[in-house]
């Protein structure tokens, strides 16, 4: 029999739970304000008013630290959007992230800060970062192969490079962004879609390209 009682059937969450979210709720707040290489555990205990030696107790790595705001930063973000990609597409999953990102655009700021980080040979996040950006890849490249079953985009689009070029003008459009303040990113996000997706509908020519012409 089910209990009637919610405050029996409620699990406490313990001290130890509440700091760590009280550390990654405040480096998340150190990043929406602050540059990637000007945060620091000191920064992260003066927003926690924890004493630093708590901050690292409980996240002995800055990169564990760092890798936990992302995931829990991320997957807010990631929340509200995955269900666009079943019901409207993966383009239009992507848009949902994109005006996300325009809100609040100091994630899409510390994931661009990451991706040096990423391609540095032998840094210890590296590996979990590209791990990262490879799920992120096959999970367009997911919601195109469904896309093309389905009909929603065309049978002469090879989702393998459909996920390249679509991954392109999405970062690529918000790295443009970060630099030029005025920049309509939603509008140009839906102009370079709209031309790219057209270009989907074509059989695919190999192109030769001629230097010399």
């Amino acid at each position: 029999m089910e209990s009637t009682d919610g405050a029996h059937d409620a699990v406490p969450v313990s001290h130890d739970t509440e700091t760590r979210v009280r550390i990654v709720t405040a480096v998340i707040t150190a990043f929406r304000t602050k540059a990637f290489h000007e945060t620091t555990s000191t920064v992260v205990a003066d927003i926690a008013g924890l004493p630093v030696d708590t901050i690292e107790r409980f996240f002995p790595r800055w990169d564990g630290l760092v890798m936990a705001a992302v995931d829990r930063w991320n997957a807010e973000r990631m929340e509200p959007v995955i269900p666009v990609m079943q019901t409207h597409g993966t383009v239009r999953f992507l848009r949902g992230i994109v005006e996300q990102n325009v809100r609040d655009p100091s994630l899409m700021r510390l994931l661009t800060s990451l991706l040096n980080v990423a391609a540095t040979p032998d840094h210890p996040m590296a590996p979990t970062l590209q791990h990262e950006w490879h799920k992120f890849h096959a999970l367009v490249l997911r919601g195109l192969v469904h896309d093309v079953t389905v009909g929603r985009e065309p049978a002469t689009m090879q989702p393998e490079r459909g996920a390249e070029q679509l991954i392109a003008l999405y970062e690529g459009l918000q790295m443009q962004s970060m630099v030029r303040p005025r920049m309509d990113l939603l509008a140009s996000y839906d102009r370079a879609m709209t031309r790219l997706r057209a270009g989907w509908t074509q059989d695919y020519v190999e192109q030769v390209w001629d230097l010399e012409r």
